[in-house]
């Protein structure tokens, strides 16, 4: 499987998320977890609660259609495993989220930057999980 280095982009997309994330707690006072944004969605409660998700993933999906006004391309997705495979990858993430009390936005950008304890083990154990899983999958198995 061949990946493709891109630091310029890369950096930049780790720019907005850490400026959203960095607006959402100095304007809200609000944790910046895609899980618990979408999760929330679903949820009935207040309002602006409601309205603030509701923008967040709206901004999350816009940003391809600003680079296609921007670049005039749009960006090039790659998937290079099967469906059932990101099906289990899916569930496998959510029982995740579920027992580790968040995602990888909340505990790797959020929770690392407050120093919490509990978001450091939590970004070591999903990043040891990763590391893990290329190795058997790149050398192990041989996808």
């Amino acid at each position: 499987m061949i990946t493709e280095f891109t630091p310029l982009t890369s950096a930049l997309g780790g720019m907005m998320v850490g400026l959203a994330a960095t607006l959402l707690m100095a304007l809200h006072g609000r944790i910046f977890g895609a899980t618990g944004i979408v999760g929330g969605l679903l949820r009935p409660g207040d309002r602006n609660d409601w309205m603030m998700r509701a923008a967040l993933l709206a901004g999350m999906v816009a940003a391809p259609t600003l680079l296609l006004v921007l670049t005039g391309k749009m960006p090039q997705i790659q998937v290079p495993v099967s469906t059932p495979a990101i099906l289990i990858g899916g569930v496998v993430v959510g029982v995740g989220v579920f027992f580790g009390g968040g995602c990888t936005s909340g505990h790797g950008i959020c929770g690392n930057a407050r120093f919490s304890r509990r978001s450091i083990a939590a970004t070591l154990t999903f990043m040891a999980g990763a590391f893990l899983s290329v190795f058997v999958m790149r050398h192990l198995i041989g996808a």
